[in-house]
């Protein structure tokens, strides 16, 4: 079935939206991680229209700006004080006719011959008209509307249906015996027996833009609610003798208007089932879909599984096979194929082919992990390329930084990148293993092959297979704990664990001297020197009265 392209679609935004009571205006509420105006704008462009008028007044710089965001080639119209749907469609066809006018006028200045169409090129075929609040009507059924009104030849073809309450809603008033329709009466203005129809208008119509433009010069403001009517139009198209229709649909959620937070919940909801299922038909595996939220730019790949708990945001990717939650929100995040992500929050990141994220992972922005990589439990990253291979397994912060091939990140690791006014990077290079506990104060460079202790400060950069360390050796004062936390249960302990190692097999008098010598001063033979390690600190106890050490040992 070939779809004719309409010659414009006339998005309407500019109600105030009081029932949503939020400082937002109405079309700007979200869902499915985007705006309603910006659902109605991209089932607009899917019929390559061509041109989009959006009708703007209530918070107009507001609207304005984020319609020129999601569509930068939509044409701003703005809605004066008369109210109705009726003016705003005026203006908007005033606006288009003014848009072709000028697009022929810039025809003739370049030196084309357009005829004599150029003095009163107005425009002309099919105009779509919706509301910016309907966010699930979806461009196929826009498609059937315009396949419909073309082959009937229709003045007017409007879309309806059909709910079980129809209080609030305009009803459709059909002729007996052919079915097309006579006009469509709002609720204030329809007597009970109208009130009665359950078939409703959707708000939703294609007009042939000559008998659109006709008619609507002669819309009035003569009803309950003293609007200009854009329903009036139909009766008026019909009594020049042009044939009005109506396409009416079974799927009424798609056709339902948003008025308050509930019914953006119930919609929400909606979008997210259908979304669900369109991705579990193409091969997705969703366990949960209770728990699993997808905004609609969202890409799943064949055999990727979510878990529950998932929430995938903006324009994420996932690739196949791979597997993502439970208990996961990503935001612009790829995730290629074999990857698992697990209990993590991320945005603007990369997860690359076979690597493993979390649990307990933050990916802020800039994050790159290279193929079968880690980034592991309780681990932070920002603005950091981690190559193929390598991990960060546990415990540590990690922004700024370059981490080649193949190195091993240790646990509570820091890079320090920030010095109170600029942040500075920490490169590491491939096949690296630095220790627990370290800090990396950057600017500094750790080089290919590298190592480093345990506890290690880097502070300086590290040649290429050389072993960083930068804590002095360890020494142990026996007795300290019995000496200056007697009575304490560290000390009880201690001396029931020396008696148990030490006195099997002595006896009592050798006990009790063993006991009286836990009292005292205890030698320590210290280790021998090594050669470019400080000298080993003495007990301290040893020192006379009134002495101090210094770093080196020596009194």
């Amino acid at each position: 079935m070939t779809v004719p392209r309409p010659a414009a679609v006339v998005v309407l935004a500019a109600g105030e939206g009081t029932r949503m009571r939020s400082a937002t205006p109405k079309v700007l509420h979200e869902l499915g991680g985007r705006s309603m105006v910006g659902h109605a704008l991209a089932a607009a462009r899917a019929l390559e229209p061509g041109r989009v008028a959006v009708v703007v007044r209530h918070e107009r710089e507001r609207v304005a700006a984020h319609v020129l965001e999601v569509d930068a080639d939509a044409l701003l119209v703005d809605q004066d004080d008369v109210p109705g749907t009726g003016r705003a469609v005026q203006v908007a066809m005033t606006a288009l006719d003014a848009a072709a006018q000028a697009a022929t006028a810039d025809v003739v200045a370049a030196g084309h011959d357009v005829g004599g169409a150029a003095a009163g090129s107005v425009l002309d075929g099919a105009v779509v008209v919706v509301a910016g609040d309907v966010p699930l009507l979806d461009p196929g059924t826009l498609e059937q509307m315009l396949a419909a009104h073309a082959a009937d030849g229709n003045a007017v073809t409007v879309l309806t249906t059909e709910v079980p309450d129809p209080t609030g809603y305009g009803r459709i008033l059909r002729e007996p015996g052919t079915g097309d329709v006579l006009g469509i009466v709002e609720e204030k203005d329809a007597t009970d027996e109208q009130r009665a129809v359950a078939e409703i208008n959707t708000s939703v119509y294609v007009f042939d833009a000559t008998v659109l433009r006709s008619a609507l010069a002669r819309l009035g403001r003569d009803n309950a609610q003293g609007e200009v009517y854009l329903t009036d139009v139909l009766a008026i198209a019909r009594r020049d003798g042009g044939r009005v229709r109506a396409l009416r649909t079974d799927d009424r959620l798609s056709v339902e208007g948003v008025n308050d937070r509930v019914q953006l919940a119930v919609l929400r909801a909606e979008l997210n089932r259908r979304l669900l299922e369109d991705w579990m038909r193409a091969g997705v595996t969703v366990v949960d879909p209770a728990t699993t939220w997808v905004d609609v730019d969202v890409d799943l790949a064949r055999d990727v599984t979510l878990l529950p708990n998932v929430q995938l945001h903006g324009a994420t990717s996932i690739g196949e096979g791979a597997t993502i939650g439970p208990d996961t929100t990503l935001t612009d995040v790829e995730v290629r194929a074999g990857a698992t992500v697990v209990r993590t929050h991320g945005s603007l990141s990369v997860v690359g082919e076979g690597a493993t994220v979390g649990p307990f992972a933050y990916l802020r922005p800039g994050t790159e992990l290279g193929a079968d990589g880690k980034i592991g439990t309780f681990v932070e990253t920002k603005n950091t390329q981690i190559g193929t291979g390598s991990k960060i397994p546990h415990l540590s912060y990690v922004g700024d930084a370059t981490i080649g091939e193949h190195s091993n990140i240790g646990a509570a690791s820091v890079t320090v990148n920030y010095d109170g006014v600029n942040k500075h990077r920490t490169v590491i290079g491939s096949h690296a293993r630095t220790g627990s506990d370290n800090m990396f104060v950057a600017p500094v460079v750790v080089g290919d092959g590298a190592y480093t202790g345990a506890g290690t400060v880097v502070r300086r950069d590290v040649p290429p297979g050389a072993l960083a360390v930068s804590a002095g050796s360890q020494r142990n004062i026996e007795g300290w704990v019995q000496r200056s936390r007697a009575g304490t249960p560290a000390a009880e302990a201690a001396a029931r664990a020396r008696g148990t190692r030490d006195v099997a097999g002595l006896s009592p008098q050798a006990r009790a001297e063993r006991e009286r010598a836990a009292t005292a001063a205890i030698p320590v033979t210290p280790p021998p020197h090594l050669p470019g390690q400080p000298a080993q600190l003495d007990d301290p106890t040893d020192a006379p009265a009134g002495g101090t050490t210094n770093e080196g040992g020596t009194r």
